[in-house]
């Protein structure tokens, strides 16, 4: 995952997406966090415990033979800042903090594959194993 970020107060640019505009206010410490967590393992899952779609992707990896590394942002210390920044990675509005909006949010590999709709899609269109594949997340 690639973060270019600049002093506080400029734009953040992700994976060489377009900058979004409203990210002029965003910590780089919460870009480290999120970058050092997503890193942790082949697959990671920011969730909240209460959030049925969290639970249908963390069956559907687990289901698959996937152990993903999994964060519940309502438990976390941090949790409402990350969940701030990865709505605004995502392009979503900055919903309130203890909205569950564009959550689960799925890193393979380091990268940010998206949310649900997005991991889903990702399913059904058969690109979901070779990314997991080249991530060494699944063996098949």
């Amino acid at each position: 995952m690639q973060y270019k970020t600049e002093t506080r107060g400029s734009n953040l640019s992700y994976n060489n997406s377009k900058v979004m505009n409203n990210m002029n206010v965003f910590p780089a410490e919460t870009l480290a966090k999120i970058e050092s967590m997503a890193a942790e393992n082949a697959v990671v899952i920011f969730s909240v415990s209460t959030c049925c779609m969290c639970h249908a992707i963390k069956r559907l990896f687990r289901g698959m033979g996937v152990s993903p590394a999994v964060h519940e942002l309502d438990l976390h210390p941090y949790g409402a800042e990350i969940h701030r920044a990865l709505l605004r990675l995502l392009g979503c509005s900055s919903g309130g903090a203890t909205s569950q909006g564009a959550l689960p949010v799925v890193f393979i590999g380091g990268k940010m594959v998206g949310a649900m709709e997005r991991v889903m899609a990702s399913h059904i269109n058969g690109s979901l194993v070779p990314l997991l594949k080249d991530a060494g997340a699944l063996w098949l």
